[in-house]
């Protein structure tokens, strides 16, 4: 697997014993990242609830790609937690600590300790489009067709 070089650096006030973000398994598309509460307080989400979580973490993303940031499988299903901007993307021009923005679809409680696994985060390359104006479209088989247009199953 092909690596690129993503520069890390641990903002002012975070707990630096909360580690990096890692590959869990060797095949792993995805970092997971971590929360990280500068006094250490775990949040308390409500049913319905949502919060900023701060990782402590600013990234130098190289140009030609982004940062996505991602749900985890296991809290998603077990938990009900959810992310609200599913992926969030950091882009390679920002410096500022990365936060992720966590919801609970659940009907329980859900709390989030300092240095939980909250979110993964995927490198990938971006491609920015050419935009042109045009007063037509190719025609395809769907056409128009919108939301639930190509059926069922």
């Amino acid at each position: 697997m092909n690596s690129v070089s993503l520069k890390l650096m641990r903002v002012e006030g975070s707990d630096r014993s909360i580690p990096l973000p890692a590959y869990e398994t060797p095949g792993a598309a995805g970092a997971d990242i971590r929360a990280n509460l500068a006094d250490g307080k775990a949040v308390t989400l409500l049913p319905g609830a949502r919060a900023l979580i701060p990782t402590g973490l600013a990234m130098a993303v190289p140009f030609g790609f982004e940062v996505q940031i991602r749900p985890r499988s296991g809290l998603a299903l077990k938990q009900g937690i959810a992310l609200v901007n599913s992926p969030g993307t950091i882009d390679s021009d920002y410096r500022g600590q990365v936060g992720v923005i966590v919801l609970n679809t659940s009907d329980t409680a859900f709390e989030i300790k300092n240095g939980m696994r909250i979110a993964q985060m995927v490198l990938a390359p971006v491609v920015q489009a050419a935009f042109e104006e045009t007063d037509t479209l190719d025609e395809t088989t769907r056409g128009v067709g919108g939301f639930g247009s190509t059926g069922r199953g």
